[in-house]
């Protein structure tokens, strides 16, 4: 079940960028394709400061 799930969710960057109008659909497929990645970061960051402080605080 979860293969099928992650092969519809799967897109093709390179094909989207190739049929875009114009620069600013681009620049957001761009944005698109990295935001999950970033925030992501930002939260696995979020969660080893929160553990780092409360280990201190022991």
């Amino acid at each position: 079940m979860t293969q099928l799930i992650l092969l519809l969710q799967q897109t093709n960057i390179e094909e989207k960028l190739k049929n875009s109008p114009d620069n600013g659909y681009q620049f957001g497929v761009l944005i698109g394709s990295f935001l999950p990645f970033f925030l992501l970061v930002v939260v696995a960051y979020w969660m080893y400061y929160r553990a780092k402080k409360a280990d201190r605080n022991k």
